[in-house]
């Protein structure tokens, strides 16, 4: 079984991305073959700025293989540097109709927030979103592609893209199966909404222990006095936020305390920022030595683009010689 997911390097990751999808991720590398990716390309839908693209990209790398990520046990790499997928994209976004692209929710959302009549801005890359994820997937011969909920669309446009492609010119790709990641899908931001750069809510993995300390202290909470019972202690945000990276007797606990009256909020975020500190704390080391030696990480990637390009690109001849390119 060969398992495929990618993560976009559009800035600092955090809560959210570790728990909806890098642990979930790192955990898969046991069930099969692990094809894992920095999705650059992607990244060029909405970000601009092309150094910070460079930084975004190498603070992926960092984090994901600080965070537990194998390059032993799976492929990893740098999307851009697999140049067949690009080519493979053209390929797939002859068979794919316009119609297709139109329904799917990146496009329609970036466009219902433009307003009628500034559709013409949305760029190429966004409307044709769903043509490189396919490429992405297809480009590999993926079994299996873990999604969050907002992204299973994609992966059906995926399957009905493979599926003409096949019926046009024969058996060409393998169907890939959604695994959609179901637990920590919506981790709940600094504001209650899901957590999310583009709320600016967000508690970043790595993220400075001053700055980080002050985010979560400032987690805005009701004016009930301690020694009130909170018969809805599980809805508090913080004991959400603390089942997530305290030991959980430890977050039954809080929640318990903070239930029956007598715990402070001020005390009840103490606790999350230290439980959040522990966590992260072999991580952040690892991440640390990793900085320093960035030769070896540059390698790593490398060697994992030369393994995945030698899959990517048998995946493309079949393809040109079943559509007559070859």
């Amino acid at each position: 079984m060969r398992i495929l997911t990618g993560i976009q390097p559009s800035g600092a990751l955090h809560l959210g991305n570790y728990f909806g999808a890098m642990r979930p991720a790192i955990e898969l590398q046991q069930e099969g073959e692990a094809f894992y990716f920095i999705a650059n390309y992607h990244s060029m839908t909405s970000l601009t700025d092309a150094q910070l693209r460079r930084q975004y990209t190498l603070d992926v790398a960092l984090d994901f293989l600080a965070c537990g990520l194998n390059p032993a046990k799976c492929v990893f790499w740098v999307q851009s540097d697999v140049p067949e997928v690009a080519e493979l994209a053209w390929l797939l976004s002859t068979v794919t109709p316009m119609g297709l692209l139109e329904r799917c929710h990146s496009f329609k959302d970036k466009a219902a927030k433009l307003g009628e009549g500034e559709i013409g801005s949305v760029n190429h890359g966004l409307f044709a979103y769903p043509v490189l994820m396919a490429a992405d997937i297809l480009a590999f011969d993926s079994n299996v592609v873990p999604v969050g909920k907002d992204q299973k669309q994609h992966l059906e446009v995926t399957r009905d893209i493979a599926g003409k492609f096949n019926q046009q010119y024969g058996q060409t790709f393998v169907i890939p199966e959604p695994r959609i990641r179901e637990e920590g899908a919506a981790v709940p931001g600094l504001d209650g909404q899901k957590m999310s750069k583009s709320y600016s809510n967000t508690i970043e993995i790595f993220g400075e222990e001053k700055a980080t300390r002050k985010k979560i202290m400032g987690i805005v909470m009701d004016s009930r006095p301690p020694a009130e019972p909170k018969p809805d202690a599980d809805k508090n945000l913080a004991v959400q936020l603390l089942k997530l990276v305290a030991p959980a007797n430890v977050a039954a606990d809080f929640e318990h305390r903070l239930r029956a009256g007598g715990l402070g909020y001020g005390d009840l975020k103490k606790a999350l920022f230290e439980h959040y500190w522990q966590h992260f704390a072999a991580a952040r080391t690892r991440r640390t030595e990793l900085a320093a030696n960035l030769d070896h990480v540059s390698q790593l990637l490398s060697t994992g683009a030369e393994q995945a390009r030698a899959v990517a690109t048998k995946v493309l001849d079949r393809a040109k010689r079943a559509s007559g390119l070859k």
